[in-house]
């Protein structure tokens, strides 16, 4: 992969990108709140650019998903170029995932979806995710300035979510030391550019710093396998219809609480990237601090569907570090439902 990261590379360097790959006829892919961007992104390929498809949705709903390649084979298009946040992205994968059609990525959120090789499709209810090289951008190119417009609730949000893919990183069963430095690093750039994009919205150094940041977390999902949080975030997300971003900050907290009795390297480096003591407690701290909801209660949850995620968490196969039950799930969920403070081990919860 090839990564271009400079101020206003959206417009002069995509376009470059495109033709270094040798591709003819691109559809530019995002979603209604970056239509204009990729407009303005569309307007710079001129005759490369097949059309704009600004369908992308959140949790990339396969009927979406379906009607973009049709769009892709329609224009006969020869790559793909997505544009926006990890909703976009999500959309280009699905589209490469199924033309092989090669893809770049210009995000404009903190999602670090464009540095991995996950998709994800909700269907049914469900959302479903799988790895392959194939929806791996060919090229990603960073633009603070396309970032400076982003809602402080959203930037928050959605470095938080970035954030949790560094943590996950530090636990999973095929870390290494390379990552376990790059995760640190991540949370540390994150977490100390979040503040800063709150006080002020359109300082460049600090959207850069959190790009940085959501550069070295996505890389950190890219290469390891994730765990409970992920997890408990795609039920919530594919089968409940939460926000994602939103999801991710609220939870994070709580799984990491539960998981932190099994990991204690992992949370030495949290602590130290978080110049904290409580990890957990610090991640509640950061997000509640800078305006972000705290409980699943307030992003629309019922309480009477707790038992229900519980159940679809627990019955699913994956990595993690510690063993997730029915009754292990419900204790995180629980705690996020009600937003209280987060005490390692989940003590609260009976555990």
């Amino acid at each position: 992969m090839r990564v271009v990261f400079r101020p206003g590379a959206s417009v002069t360097a995509t376009a470059g990108e495109v033709e270094r790959l040798g591709l003819r006829r691109v559809l530019v892919i995002s979603g209604a709140r970056g239509a204009d961007t990729a407009k303005a992104v569309a307007d710079s390929l001129g005759g490369l650019c097949a059309g704009v498809h600004a369908q992308a949705r959140m949790h990339v709903p396969a009927e979406v998903a379906d009607r973009a390649v049709e769009v892709a084979r329609e224009t006969g298009a020869d790559g793909c170029v997505a544009v926006g946040g990890g909703s976009s992205i999500g959309l280009g994968k699905a589209v490469a995932l199924r033309t092989g059609l090669p893809l770049i990525a210009v995000p404009s959120t903190y999602s670090g979806s464009e540095m991995t090789p996950v998709w994800g499709l909700t269907e049914h209810g469900a959302k479903r995710t799988g790895r392959d090289p194939s929806v791996l951008p060919r090229s990603v190119v960073y633009d603070p300035e396309l970032t400076l417009s982003m809602p402080v609730p959203l930037s928050v949000t959605s470095g938080v979510n970035a954030v949790a893919h560094a943590v996950e990183a530090l636990y999973a069963p095929d870390t290494s030391p390379l990552i376990s430095l790059m995760a640190e690093e991540g949370v540390r750039a994150m977490a100390s550019a979040l503040p800063d994009i709150a006080a002020e919205p359109s300082d460049p150094q600090a959207r850069s710093r959190a790009l940085y940041g959501a550069w070295l977390c996505g890389s950190c999902l890219g290469a390891t396998t994730m765990g409970l949080h992920h997890k408990l975030c795609h039920v919530l997300g594919g089968t409940f219809g939460l926000p994602h971003a939103e999801t991710h900050t609220v939870v994070l907290p709580y799984a990491l609480a539960y998981n932190a009795p099994a990991v204690p390297a992992a949370v030495g480096a949290l602590n130290r990237a978080l110049g904290t003591d409580d990890a957990p407690h610090a991640l509640w701290t950061l997000a509640g601090d800078l305006g972000a909801l705290r409980s699943l209660a307030r992003l629309g949850l019922s309480e009477t569907d707790l038992t229900a995620a519980a159940e679809l968490v627990a019955g699913q196969a994956y990595a993690n570090p510690r063993p997730v039950t029915t009754e292990g799930a419900l204790a995180v969920l629980t705690a996020a439902y009600a937003g209280q403070t987060p005490r390692t081990g989940l003590p609260d919860a009976g555990l």
